[in-house]
């Protein structure tokens, strides 16, 4: 888009903003996970990467004139996890670049070759947590050859290549790579992606996710973040925090236009034609703040949408009680980012892929205790990464999550019973969860259905906290706590029930249909939420308040929802 139409977007495009945010993901929910290319071959990965030049778009309607790595034309990317084959993309420049999926131990060769366009000059990629050496070979290191020296490593010149070798040993978990040449440009200019280099071990006591959750694709790149095993997880999911100034960029545009367009001496003062761009950036003023390049609402959809040709990964964790789930975060901006993940704390296993372990533990690296910091409000640094640990199990909300009631208990046995209509006692693990009733078949998911496909021994359960078990809320929602239970519900009849809202504070569709009241709450009406599914909603957004809004109109920026589903929905990452 034109600089002129990048600042004339005024009340239209504003509220078009709160609209699209009103009506996100009306087509259904998405999930996320990490979703990237790898090329393993022979016990090597190779990739073919291009600098190029595209348009990024922001839920105002603005498209930003961007820079960004992607892959060649006719490129034969294999997409994981192997159920995104078919929907994965990889153009020639996306926002942010391709995540690339390695496994550790393995020899990386990354190829750029500088597509720019002519004036911006020599480009390059700086890999976080690899140190730079001339000697291949080395653990954990990073060596460049061809293309001609810059100031933090060789670079690729106008239409050349450069190639960098990458020994991946001791390095698994996250790591950004960015442009090392100008980097206050370019970088900002969308010349960043993410290295996940995945652990060939398999950890004693990681199961597969369908073992514990019932049968379905197991979205996940491998069963533990690290070589430990206490880094065991369920599922994942990639962040990547940035932010856009936008006049940053309508002047790269209008620079490279006057460029390509000048021949001999500039037309109007007869001065030689510009060679190269000359692009201030300070005073720093971004207007937009993304996750993996997209704003919310659009965030939200789904990873590879149609409608994000050139930002097709995502922003929307969905989890069941209990699941460990991991967060590769990345910090790609100029900022630091303070991120606050509603619901518990993050546990934070590593930074730029180094595990955080106790130091007096005796014994070998993998029985040493994980020392990372259990974290209210986690932090990203520029070029800085994190893996954590997240999960929900609502304890502490002193009321059942299910909203069982102490009367008329059926046995969760036989199937004449109705399964999501049983209470069976909670029988406390040894960490105070009932994961399981007695004698009960784990639930099979349908991926088509989103439905049980053993219903008849399944139990509604999973995951709840002992203490709260039979503890409903208020039996009469209007009125007093002492009219029944722990908390009150707000009337029904004054309380909002917007797109994201749940309607009841309980988990499950049978749930749902249990609550009582004059006017039962129903779940909230769009599909991204929808009354099979009835799962509890929150924000997980930026604690800096300027950054949760796009081109200062809230909501928007760095911001998503994370979903809680019941057992009983089967969660596709693909939507």
């Amino acid at each position: 888009m034109s600089h002129s139409n990048m600042t004339c977007r005024g009340g239209s495009a504003r509220r078009a903003l709160v609209a699209l945010a009103a009506f996100a993901c009306i087509a259904g929910t998405a999930s996320a996970s990490t979703p990237g290319i790898s090329a393993n071959t022979g016990g090597a990965s190779t990739f073919n990467l291009v600098a190029s030049q595209g348009l990024s778009s922001q839920p105002d309607g603005v498209q930003i004139y961007s820079w960004g790595y992607g892959c060649p034309v006719g490129s034969s990317a294999t997409y994981r996890p192997a159920a995104f084959a078919p929907v994965g993309f990889c153009p020639t420049m996306q926002l942010p670049g391709p995540t690339l999926i390695v496994n550790e131990g393995t020899t990386v060769t990354v190829t750029l070759t500088n597509n720019l366009p002519k004036g911006a000059g020599n480009t390059s990629i700086i890999f976080s947590g690899f140190a730079l050496t001339a000697t291949t070979g080395t653990p954990g290191s990073v060596t460049a050859s061809g293309g001609t020296a810059g100031l933090l490593t060789q670079e690729a010149q106008p239409a050349g290549s450069v190639t960098y070798t990458i020994n991946t040993t001791g390095k698994a978990g996250t790591h950004a790579y960015y442009s090392g040449t100008q980097p206050d440009l370019q970088i900002e200019m969308g010349l960043y992606g993410a290295l996940v280099v995945v652990p060939t071990t398999n950890q004693a006591g990681c199961v597969a996710l369908g073992s514990h959750l019932g049968a379905g694709e197991d979205y996940r790149l491998w069963s533990s973040a690290y070589d430990h095993p206490a880094t065991c997880y369920d599922r994942e999911y990639l962040f990547q925090f940035g932010e856009i100034d936008p006049r940053i960029h309508a002047q790269a545009q209008a620079q490279v236009s006057a460029i390509a367009n000048c021949t001999g001496t500039n037309a109007t003062t007869g001065q030689p034609c510009p060679t190269a761009l000359f692009v201030p950036t300070e005073p720093y003023h971004p207007a937009y703040y993304v996750i993996n390049g997209r704003s919310m609402p659009d965030d939200m959809d789904a990873d590879y949408a149609p409608n994000y040709p050139a930002q097709p990964y995502n922003g929307n964790p969905h989890m069941h009680p209990l699941d460990q789930v991991l967060l590769r975060v990345i910090g790609q901006g100029r900022w630091e980012h303070p991120f606050h993940e509603h619901a518990n704390h993050v546990r934070i296993l590593a930074r730029d892929g180094n595990l955080m372990l106790a130091q007096n533990t005796v014994g070998t690296e993998t029985n040493a205790r994980l020392a990372g910091l259990m974290m209210f409000t986690t932090d990203t640094f520029p070029g800085q990464s994190f893996d954590g640990i997240f999960y929900w199990s609502g304890k502490g909300l002193n009321w059942d999550i299910y909203g069982h009631t102490p009367t008329g208990r059926a046995a969760c046995s036989g199937a004449s019973q109705n399964p999501l209509g049983c209470n069976p006692e909670c029988i406390p693990d040894a960490n105070g969860f009932f994961t399981a009733a007695t004698g009960a078949i784990a639930p099979a998911f349908s991926a088509t259905t989103h439905a049980l496909t053993n219903a008849a021994s399944a139990s509604l359960n999973y995951g709840e906290w002992c203490a709260d078990h039979n503890h409903p809320l208020e039996a009469g929602p209007v009125g007093q706590v002492g009219a029944g239970g722990p908390a009150t519900l707000p009337d029904p009849l004054v309380a909002t029930n917007g797109l994201w809202y749940n309607g009841t504070p309980y988990l499950g569709p049978d749930a749902v249909n249990r609550s009582r009241g004059p006017t039962p709450l129903p779940v909230g009406g769009a599909l991204q939420n929808p009354p099979a599914e009835s799962g509890i909603a929150f924000m997980w957004h930026s604690h800096n308040e300027r950054e949760i809004t796009t081109d200062n109109v809230f909501p928007g920026g760095m911001l998503m929802m994370m979903l809680v589903d019941p057992p009983v929905w089967y969660i596709d990452e693909t939507l």
